[in-house]
């Protein structure tokens, strides 16, 4: 079966669906075309570079405890450092928030690909409908993962749609950092990281924390607390990988 999302004569933008022109619609099937065949490469390529790196993993106790109380959280990272862990993450079933931009697509389908699923949205552009995914998620026992300073930026500000949907459900956020200083790194607004074959890559996990606010108004104020547990996750990636 083609993974291919065909397009008809309608596009949907929002909540509005805009009928197309002929031309339209084929420039949409050829966009389809485009991103299924990027998708299938992606994860071709990921995996034989993947299976190459040397991961360490350093203070995974608390988020391996909460795996085994079977208690659901909110895994939060910054969005340059999402390749290697999506792949440090696979076929866990997390629940990964990804943008329904152009390259959103790919990447939901490269994280689908490695056994994640996927809520589409953003919780800064029109995100209600991907906040209440995530929320549903969450209560319904699964795990999430969210970039917190996705998808546009600014890099590494904490933004507060995982504070929201953790808060509504009751959920501990999870810090996570990932350090490599042998990597490539793509001139985009986050630096998105890509480790160089046989790369040393250092994943880093934060002590569970819970968003201690009776309001999402009042979960939103809390960003500086856990933008400084994600520094605190980086500064133990850092540390460990100078150890080696």
């Amino acid at each position: 079966m083609s993974d291919e999302r065909p397009a008809d004569a309608t596009s949907e933008r929002a909540d509005d669906v805009v009928a197309l022109t002929p031309a339209e619609a084929e420039r949409e099937r050829r966009r389809a075309r485009r991103v299924a065949w990027a998708s299938r490469a992606g994860v071709v390529v990921l995996r034989l570079l993947a299976r190459t790196w040397r991961i360490r993993v350093v203070h995974a106790d608390a988020y391996e405890n909460l795996r085994r109380k079977r208690q659901p959280f909110a895994l939060c990272f910054w969005h340059g450092e999402m390749l290697p862990l999506l792949w440090r993450h696979r076929d866990q079933r997390i629940a990964v928030l990804i943008s329904t931009h152009k390259d959103g697509e790919i990447i939901a389908r490269i994280a689908e690909a490695l056994g994640c699923r996927t809520v589409r949205g953003s919780t800064s552009r029109g995100g209600g409908r991907a906040l209440l995914g995530l929320v549903r998620e969450l209560r319904a026992g699964h795990e999430i993962a969210v970039t917190p300073d996705g998808p546009r930026g600014p890099a590494r500000r904490f933004q507060p749609g995982a504070l929201i949907a953790a808060q509504r459900a009751g959920a501990p956020i999870v810090p996570i950092a990932v350090h490599c200083t042998n990597a490539w790194r793509l001139r985009s607004w986050d630096g998105f990281m890509i480790p160089r074959p046989f790369a040393r890559v250092v994943v880093a996990y934060g002590d569970a924390a819970w968003v201690e606010a009776a309001t999402p108004r009042d979960a939103a104020a809390e960003a500086p607390r856990f933008e400084a547990a994600l520094a605190a996750a980086a500064a133990r990636a850092r540390a460990a990988a100078d150890e080696a």
